[in-house]
C-alpha cells in the first residue's frame, strides 16, 4: 500500500492529554466527512474544520511506496537518539488517517521504537498496536471506534451531547471549544459545561495560542 501524507514535522502537541509533549506530526491527505475545498464546506458532514489536508506537497510530505520509507522520513526529524529516556513520539493524523493507515505500518513504526498516537474522527475501525487513539467524533456521522484512550469533543455542536458518549470505554474526556468568529462565546460555554460535569476535562488548541506549527 502507498502512503499519500500531505506534511511531517517536529512540533509540540498542542490540545488534548498530551498537550505540550514533543512528538512528529504526520499529516495524512483526504478525508471521509470533507473534501477539504471551501466550495464543498456547506455539504460537508463537518463544517468547522480549518486544516488543509489536500494533495503531498506540504513540508515533508510526499507519496511514500512502503510503511518503512515513511517512517524513515519520520525518523529523520526526532532530535535526539533514543537513550531509553525519550521515546520517540509520532502523532498520525489527518484529515482522516484511518483511511490509510494500516498493520504495515503500525509495524515500521514500532520497530523505529516510536510510540504510535493516532486522532481520528471515528468513523473508521482502526488496526490493532495503535498505542494512544484519541477520537473526536462529529455530529451527523456515525461512532464506529467507541473504545480508546482519549475522547476528544469539539464543543458546542448542533446535534450533538456530550452525555451521550460518557458510557463509551476512554480514559479520558475532553472538551474543546469550537474556534472560529464565537471562540470566546464556546469557551465560556465549556467551562460551564465542564463545571457541571466534572467527568469533562478542558482542552485548549495552544499551538494556535503560541503561533507554533
Amino acid at each position: 500500500m502507498s502512503y499519500f501524507v500531505k506534511e511531517i514535522f517536529y512540533s509540540l502537541q498542542g490540545e488534548g492529554f498530551h498537550v505540550g509533549r514533543p512528538a512528529v506530526f504526520c499529516r495524512f491527505t483526504g478525508c471521509n466527512l470533507w473534501s477539504g475545498k471551501e466550495t464543498d464546506r456547506q455539504n460537508a458532514v463537518c463544517k468547522f474544520c480549518d486544516t488543509d489536508f489536500i494533495g503531498t506537497a506540504g513540508p515533508g510530505g510526499g507519496k511514500f511506496t512502503t510503511g518503512k520509507e515513511l517512517v524513515q522520513r519520520i525518523a529523520a526529524l526526532w532530535p535526539v537518539k533514543d537513550d531509553g529516556s525519550s521515546r520517540p513520539f509520532v502523532v498520525c493524523t489527518g484529515g482522516e488517517p484511518l483511511l490509510q493507515m494500516d498493520s504495515e505500518l503500525i509495524t515500521a513504526l514500532h520497530r523505529g521504537n516510536f510510540s504510535v498516537a493516532v486522532e481520528t474522527n471515528g468513523t473508521v475501525l482502526p488496526p490493532s498496536g495503535i498505542d494512544w487513539l484519541c477520537v473526536s467524533p462529529k455530529a451527523g456521522a456515525d461512532l464506529a471506534v467507541r473504545s480508546g484512550q482519549e475522547l476528544k469533543l469539539v464543543f458546542p455542536q448542533a446535534g450533538i451531547d456530550p452525555e451521550q458518549f460518557v458510557s463509551l470505554d476512554f480514559r479520558h474526556f475532553f472538551l474543546q471549544p469550537l474556534a472560529g468568529p464565537d471562540l470566546e462565546k464556546n469557551t465560556r460555554l465549556t467551562v460551564e459545561y465542564i463545571l457541571a460535569h466534572p467527568q469533562w476535562r478542558l482542552s485548549l488548541q495552544i499551538h494556535k495560542i503560541l503561533q507554533i506549527p
